[in-house]
């Protein structure tokens, strides 16, 4: 396993941790949907993040990576906002993670593994096109959810000034197929432990 699947494997443990730090059933429910869509989004499986039980109907992200910050409405929106990102290797590690009634705040390191010409397009001045590179920022991820605890959202924001690129041997490059992989796995094992719709919300 290399340094990049690893990273990948440990990028739900700060969330792991707080769940079992946390007793409040809304606050749970909306940590264990987060917890899930971020193994829906890796492994590839956008339509189960869109439905009802998980998201509301009306969904509004606010993107403001790279040079050209984007504000995505409605679930049509949304598919194809991961559509358009679904061979990239993305993953997120240094969480500062926080609960309440109105969602999840994290502020986090997000990582992303990619070509030169495909951060060039988005962007980042990164000088060679066809290099790999390893790219990474601070970036605040604010996201709503409703008292169903359905997510409402996605707000993220990056600290430009905090932006680094690290050229990485092709060599050891890891594909989008592994990272999908990697999340099918873990969300297998989650539904093992947590059972059935584990994260919807059921009042007192």
């Amino acid at each position: 396993m290399n340094r990049f699947e690893k990273a990948i494997y440990d990028c739900m443990i700060p969330t792991a941790e707080l769940l079992e730090r946390t007793t409040d059933p809304l606050h749970r429910a909306i940590l264990l949907n987060w917890w899930r869509h971020v193994h829906l989004e890796g492994s590839g499986q956008f339509d189960r993040i869109v439905a009802p039980d998980m998201m509301v109907d009306h969904p509004v992200y606010r993107v403001t990576w790279g040079a050209n910050p984007t504000v995505i409405e409605g679930k049509d929106g949304v598919l194809a906002f991961y559509n358009s990102v679904t061979e990239a290797v993305l993953w997120h590690s240094d969480d500062r993670l926080a609960v309440g009634d109105w969602g999840v705040a994290d502020e986090i390191t997000f990582h992303q593994l990619a070509r030169g010409a495909d951060l060039q397009a988005i962007g980042y001045d990164v000088p060679d096109a066809e290099k790999l590179y390893h790219a990474s920022s601070r970036q605040a991820f604010i996201w709503p959810y409703d008292e169903q605890a359905r997510l409402a959202g996605e707000h993220l924001y990056e600290d430009k000034t905090s932006l680094q690129f690290e050229e990485v041997d092709p060599s050891e490059a890891i594909t989008p197929e592994r990272v999908r992989e990697i999340h099918r796995e873990q969300l297998d094992k989650l539904e093992a432990e947590r059972g059935d719709r584990y994260w919807v919300y059921q009042r007192a």
